[in-house]
Order: structure tokens, then sequence, then C-alpha cells
């Protein structure tokens, strides 16, 4: 076999041999955090309440918000971590959603334009300072459970246990790319910052999962 063949069949070894502890968007997608995240994707409002609730219905409104509640509240906690700052990401949002909802053209779920308004509204009190950068764990997480890491790694801290370890700027960049798809390009946009602070937060950010997964499962 030529040499050029066997180098190229010794990487694709190597490199399935390290995919399960690299591919990370595949092991979010298949957890239990993107199971209920996709459950709010197919969330969808009737066009007559649309049209009513951009008239400025009062009643319209009130019914987005029991609609969308929920599933803003939960991407909000999902890289804020704490429930009083979701609960703030919640309400801004109602309020630009009752604000902006006049701009909306009908393109696309109106939860896809929303969810747009919570992730920047997210993304703005990592920004400004207003969380505490800290990877402390709270108690809430450290209480037993049991799962699989990454690559199948039993642990007492699976990936969704680890990942509320990560400081508020590292998951908000996970979740982005791992869970929402963006790319680096629209996290560093909507993040202020520049392309390469997004690679490097992502792949910081992946390297503490699995640190913090295999230390887990070597404690079996």
């Amino acid at each position: 076999m030529p040499e050029n063949s066997r180098n190229l069949q010794n990487r694709n070894r190597l490199g399935a041999a390290r995919r399960p502890l690299t591919s990370f968007r595949d092991a979010f997608r298949s957890s239990r955090i993107f199971v209920c995240q996709e459950m709010t994707i197919s969330l969808a409002v009737p066009d007559i309440l649309v049209a009513r609730a951009k008239s400025g219905d009062l009643e319209a409104l009130e019914a987005l918000y029991r609609a969308f509640e929920t599933p803003v509240y939960n991407l909000a906690l999902r890289m804020l971590r704490r429930s009083e700052d979701a609960e703030d990401v919640l309400q801004e949002t109602f309020l630009e959603v009752v604000r902006s909802i006049k701009q909306y053209r009908g393109e696309g779920h109106l939860w896809g334009w929303v969810r747009q308004i919570t992730v920047s509204k997210t993304l703005m009190r990592i920004r400004r300072g207003q969380l505490r950068d800290t990877e402390e764990l709270h108690e809430e997480y450290t209480q037993g459970g049991s799962g699989l890491g990454v690559g199948g790694v039993p642990a007492r801290i699976d990936l969704e246990r680890a990942f509320e370890r990560l400081t508020p700027t590292s998951r908000a960049v996970v979740w982005l790319h791992d869970v929402e798809g963006y790319t680096h390009e629209e996290i560093a946009e909507r993040m202020e910052r520049t392309v390469s602070f997004s690679k490097s937060q992502l792949a910081r950010a992946h390297a503490r999962l699995r640190r913090l997964l295999a230390e887990e499962g070597a404690a079996q």
C-alpha cells in the first residue's frame, strides 16, 4: 500500500478514536439539554394572534407571553445558570417583544424571532459584567446524579452537570455553537468580540468539559 494511503488511513483511525471525546455538538444534541430545547422549536402561534399582538391587543400580547414564557426562561437559564438572571432576561425579552412586535415580518416561526431577542438580552448581561463569572459548583448540582459523559465515560456529573460548571461566557459560547448552531463569526458579532475569542473560549470550554467528565469517570 502506498505510504500516502497508509498515512491517510492512520489519520482516519486516529480521528475516529478521538471523535467520541471531541464531538460535543453530537453529545449535546443527544442529551437532555438539547431535547428540552428541541421541544420548543415546534411552538406555533396562529397568524391571527400575531396580527392582533402587532395591533397592540393586550390579550394577544399576554397570550404570546404565556406561549413563550417557559422556553425563553429555559434558554436564558442554560447560559446564565441563576434563576434570578433568567427571570430578568425573561422580562427584558418580552418588553422588547412588545416594543418591536410590529417589526416582525412573519418570516419563519415567531419563536425564532423571540429566541434571537432572548439570546441578545442574555449576551448583553454577560457583556456588561452583570454576572459573577465563576466556575464554582452550586450545591444543587452536587447532589447525586449519574449518566454517561462524552465518549460514554461513566460519570456522576453527566454532560449537563459539567456544562453548568463553566463560566457564563463559556456556557454562552458552547450553547450557541454546539446547540444553537451559530458560527464563530455569528457568536463574535453577538458578543461584540473577535472570532478568535469565540474559538478560544470554545476550545477551553471543551477541554474543561472533557477534564470534568474524565475526573468523574476515574472516580467510579
